[in-house]
């Protein structure tokens, strides 16, 4: 018997493309899925925040209705920001409409924080330890967003000092951008948004979950409800800590890896932090059928 223990992996926003649904819906029951969900990525702003949460929650879910009946158990799921809302999904805590729905209200709480906090921005940090990264980050008012490897984090604050904070990093001998986003996710800047979200999170129906789901705040491994609402109303305005949740994936004895899509930057982190786990993104394949046959393989390794 394999003692290959599989890791489901859920992206966030930024991959995001027109074509997104396209190999999820080589598959019937995906198609059928979507269709009913109506999600559209070939029209509107799809990096706009409204759209662009449900948007990658539909994608993640078509995926894995695409894959699940060939897809051995996971051991583990994990999600990456508003890809923390789709492993529950995965996990089959949570239906794919309740899903989709939840998305839509998360991403309204955090636009509505645009009207208490005015003006705000992600700021990548890179090629400096996280301990140089912090202080500097606040010496401008910004505040770890995301931790994502030892010397590389995403930072929210105002907008207004983002490009202080750009000239500051390269000064200090790293790299730095601005993310094409419009609020400081998990930050304190969505505060607001923390006890109206986990009110919908109570509202909703959870039903036995097939996997835990790593919780990004602190990598531990939900199995029920009580801890995800908790968890992921908390994470909207607390630091993920994405580093944690991959060494914790490696200490669960995590041996391949499939990141749902759209897009393989999760795939890129892990395979950076842990080489040894065999993982890829369900974006290198152009057909089921190849990420059908890599999972076979991989289960035997």
């Amino acid at each position: 018997m394999s003692r290959a223990r599989l890791l489901l992996l859920c992206p966030g926003q930024g991959d995001q493309h027109p074509d997104m649904f396209d190999l999820a819906r080589a598959s019937p029951a995906a198609g059928a899925l979507l269709d009913r969900l109506a999600v559209d990525a070939a029209a509107g702003d799809i990096y706009a925040n409204r759209r662009a949460q449900p948007l990658i929650v539909a994608a993640t879910l078509g995926m894995w209705e695409a894959i699940r009946e060939f897809t051995p158990p996971p051991a583990l799921v994990a999600g990456y920001s508003i890809g923390e809302l789709a492993a529950y999904g995965v996990a089959g805590a949570l239906t794919p409409d309740a899903a989709l729905a939840l998305a839509d209200r998360r991403a309204q709480l955090m636009d509505n924080s645009l009207a208490s906090h005015p003006g705000q921005a992600l700021v990548t940090i890179t090629g400096l330890a996280l301990q140089a990264a912090a202080p500097l980050a606040a010496g401008h008012g910004y505040q770890i967003s995301i931790e994502t490897g030892d010397d590389t984090c995403i930072t929210g604050g105002p907008a207004a000092a983002a490009q202080a904070l750009e000239q500051a990093v390269i000064a200090a001998g790293g790299r730095s951008r601005r993310l094409p986003v419009e609020v400081a996710s998990h930050t304190h800047y969505m505060e607001s948004a923390v006890a109206p979200f986990a009110e919908a999170l109570r509202q909703t129906d959870f039903h036995t979950m097939n996997a835990p789901v790593l919780a990004g705040i602190n990598a531990t491994a939900v199995n029920g409800k009580a801890q995800a609402v908790e968890l992921l109303s908390r994470q909207l305005a607390e630091k993920i800590r994405w580093l944690a949740c991959m060494d914790a994936a490696a200490e669960a004895g995590i041996s391949y890896a499939l990141e749902l899509g759209p897009g393989n930057a999760l795939t890129r982190m892990l395979q950076s932090r842990h080489p040894r786990i065999n993982a890829r993104s369900v974006a290198d394949f152009r057909t089921l059928d190849g990420i059908r046959k890599w999972l076979a393989r991989a289960a035997e390794d």
